[in-house]
Formats: structure tokens, sequence, C-alpha cells
């Protein structure tokens, strides 16, 4: 192997990622008002198999606000992160890092959505967190909205559907942008912004009884349509308040493979795979891709546009393109019969060739190689990884120690295939972990979905100390870090 194979480009972003919703707590302190995720019940063990993302009406969310058992909503207390960010981040400085990923909670900032003057609590909050993590020389990677939208817009406006929330989303944007232009490089507007298909509540605010079943498709992609355009805007405003700042935007990575050599099966794949570069298509070529117009005229889809959009989508383009990527999938046509693949989340028929996590998503680094490649010669754009990570069980010893070797073997890897996408020519800005620290669970809100280099003693019920301890593979990832990637085995 030759000095190219080997190396990562120097100033490579070795990291972390979290978001506030999964490890911030503190949903009732200081302000702070509720998020769409603080109505999300924890899924109990017997039902994952059958695992799909809520799609709740207002009675259901009525009920959980009803409801004052906090155990059954994890979100709301997370891991004490509020109150604990610098013990972490001194865990984090140890481990390396040169960035973390977080995301600014809009509920910290304006409660209920709509509110015309910020919560000024809720903005020193991060202006702490922020400091406390330039002191430790880690560069904050900041993303606007991750699955924490407010719950009044849902309840009052019916989500994204509703135009009047870009402008809601803009004002919050630039006031976060303006407060910590001076401490925040990278930015991201929407994470996984194509989770809207099928996530339509967590990612889109959209509730079950303010659509009719029929309008369903419609309504997403007209929610999707309205991020777009305020993603747009966000870029805007970060250019002109950030001369020298990037801003990007992120989607959920997946490569479809074609069930067989049948060409029904290839084009099924094909068409899969636009479901995933339909949003990025917009975000970096700034208009609707033309394959786009057929879905929507075989679905009868119309996107209610401003006659200022298309202006507004073509003139703010992003910097670069983000994703998360955790498994592949597998198309085909409708009328083929396969084993299911339980943990996926969008489609799920079993690839023979894959293993499987405790939960079920199939393990496939070569095709993140592939991905970024795909994405990169699609976009010629720099592509950063900010979530990549296994989910697992992980068993304390009765000394205290965690040996997860097989975290280390799942993110080593893929880390070996991103370094051969990168010589492949793929441009990467850097490397985010999902999950540095145990957190709760974003599809199943479980606490025993770990996939930490820290481990956080709490269990799915809220019990335990919060005491934080380091795994095997906290050690493995300050090696791989220290040494730019050269240290794997």
């Amino acid at each position: 192997m030759n000095k190219l194979e080997n190396e990562f480009p120097e100033g490579f972003l070795w990291g972390g990622a979290t978001a506030a919703n999964q490890i911030e707590g503190a949903f009732d302190a200081d302000g702070k008002g509720l998020s769409n995720n603080d109505v999300v019940e924890r899924i109990k063990p017997k039902d994952r198999k059958k695992l799909h993302l809520p799609f709740p009406s207002s009675q259901e969310i009525q009920e959980a606000l009803d409801n004052q058992d906090q155990r059954h909503f994890p979100k709301r207390y997370g891991i004490d992160f509020y109150n604990r960010y610098k013990e972490d981040i001194a865990l984090f400085k140890e481990l390396g890092f040169k960035a973390f990923r977080l995301s600014i909670a809009w509920t910290r900032i304006f409660p209920n959505g709509d509110e015309t003057e910020p919560n000024e609590v809720g903005l020193a909050y991060y202006d702490n967190l922020l400091d406390e993590l330039l002191k430790n020389d880690i560069q904050p990677i900041v993303t606007l909205s991750h699955y924490e939208m407010p719950l009044h817009l849902s309840m009052e406006y019916g989500g994204w559907t509703n135009r009047k929330v870009i402008d809601l989303f803009v004002r919050f944007a630039e006031t976060v942008l303006e407060r910590y232009k001076d401490k925040v490089k990278y930015w991201i507007t929407f994470n996984e912004i194509n989770s809207i298909l099928m996530s339509p509540f967590i990612s889109g605010g959209i509730l079950r009884d303010k659509v009719k079943e029929e309008e369903v498709l419609q309504a997403i992609f007209q929610a999707a349509h309205h991020q777009f355009v305020a993603s747009a805007k966000a870029v805007q405003v970060c250019h002109r308040l950030i001369p020298d700042g990037q801003i990007g935007c992120m989607v959920l990575g997946m490569i479809n493979y074609p069930n067989s050599p049948h060409p029904e099966d290839l084009l099924a794949a094909l068409q899969d795979q636009h479901k995933t570069f339909f949003f990025t298509d917009v975000h970096v070529r700034g208009h609707y891709p033309s394959y786009m117009k057929r879905f929507f005229k075989e679905h009868g889809i119309t996107i209610e546009k401003q006659p200022e959009d298309d202006e507004i989508l073509q003139s703010n383009l992003v910097d670069f393109v983000s994703l998360s990527y955790y498994m592949s999938t597998v198309s085909a046509r409708p009328e083929t019969v396969g084993e299911q693949a339980a943990g996926n989340i969008l489609t799920n028929l079993k690839n023979p060739y894959l293993e499987a996590s405790d939960w079920g998503w199939q393990i496939d680094p070569i095709g993140f190689r592939t991905l970024l490649n795909m994405f990169y010669e699609r976009y010629e754009k720099p592509l950063f990884i900010v979530e990549n990570g296994l989910g697992a069980h992980d068993k304390v010893e009765e000394d205290g120690s965690i040996h997860d070797e097989y975290r280390i073997d799942y993110l080593r890897q893929h880390i070996k295939q991103m370094r051969e996408a990168i010589d492949d020519g793929v441009e990467l800005l850097g490397y985010t972990a999902w999950g540095p620290i145990d957190l709760v669970s974003f599809s199943s809100s479980e606490m025993s979905k770990r996939y930490g280099f820290i481990y956080v003693d709490q269990d799915d019920e809220g019990n335990g100390t919060l005491e934080r301890s380091r795994k095997d593979s906290f050690y493995w990832y300050k090696e791989v870090i220290s040494s730019n990637g050269e240290k794997l085995d």
C-alpha cells in the first residue's frame, strides 16, 4: 500500500455527533418549550421487529401530554448533558476530538416557535456550551433542525405543511447565526431531511388527523418544499452573516441494490435511489430534478410554490453535502417476495451477503465507499460524514470494563472504506461518529441501544447513576484520531 492510500487529509475533522433531543434532557428547564420528540414514547423490546416511527393524531399527542410518567418518554431526560456538558466535553477532549456535531434545540430559543423575541436563557446556555468546546480546541458543527420542531407548530400550524413555518424557522436560524457567528464555522440546516418520507411527524411535524389518508404523500412533499425554501434562506443568511462560514445540507445516506439482475429490479433500485438524491439535488443544484416530474404526475402531487421560490433555491446553494450512513437496502419489483430485514428503516428486503446488528440493521462497509463515490461524482462538492456508528447491547463486566470489539470492528471497516473513497478521489471534510457518548436512540427511544465510546449508567426506564465510563472503543478511537486514521488495527 503506497503512502497515498494510508493517509487522511491534513486537518481532517475527527469527532462525534449528537442531537439535543437525545442527550440534553431538562425538557422543561429554563423556559424551554416542548418539541415533537418530547411526546415520542419508548418502544418496548417485544415490538422492535415491527418497528415503525410514530405518526400520531392530535388525540394521541394530548394523551402523551397528560401522561406524567417520564419513564415512558426518555428524550425528556436524555443523559442530562444539559447539566453535565463540561464533564462530557472533557472526555471528548481526552479522545482528541477535532470537532463535535451538536444541534441547537429550537424550543430553547423560541419555546413555541412563533414568539417574536428569543429566550435569553436558552441563548446563554449555548454560548456557554460553545465556549467550552472552543476552550478545549474542539470545533463545533451546529445543526439548526435535528428533529426538534416545537410541538406547538405541529398542533397549531400543521407543521411544515404550513408555509408560515418558513418565516418562523428563518427567524430562529438568523437569531442563532447572528449570536454564534464568531464561534461556529460549520452549519447544517436540516438533519436527514429525506427522513420526512418515513417520519412525517418527527421530521415534518405532520399530524395524522390533520391530513386525509389519500393526501399524506401530497402533504409530505409540500412540507419538504417548505423545508427546501427555509434551508435556502438559512444558507443566504449564513453567507451574509458569516462570509467565511460553511453551511451544508444533510441526508440519511442509503444505497439501494437491485434484488436480482432482472431489469425491473435494477429500475426499482434506481427509483429508490432517487428518493435520496432528490433531496440533495435540490440543495446542491438549486432546482427540482426532472425525474420527479413523472413521480409527482403518477402520484397526483402538485407542489404549491410562490413565484420567488425557484430563484431562492437557485441562488442559495449549499457549500457541502453531509450525510449519515448506517446500512444499505435492497430494492425489487413489486411482485417480488423476499425475506424482510426487520431493522432496516426504508426498504425491507434482506441482503443475504450481509450481517446485521443487534437491531437488524444490515452492515455494509463497502456500500459506504460506493455511496460516497456516487455522491461526489454527482455533485463534486465536499462531503462530510456526520453520522456513522453501531447501536448494540453492551455488557458491563464486574470490574466495570466494557469490551466492545464489535463496535471497534464496525467502525474500523467503515473508516477503511472511507479511506478507500478518499483514494478514489472523494473530497471528505471529516468524520463524526454517531453517539460518541451513549444517548437515547432516535428510532426506538431506548437507552439500551448504545453507540458510545463512553458508557452512561442509565437503563431504558431512566434508572442509574448517570456515571460516565470509558469502553474499549474509547481507547481505540483515541488512537485513530491521534494517528489521523493510520492506526486502525
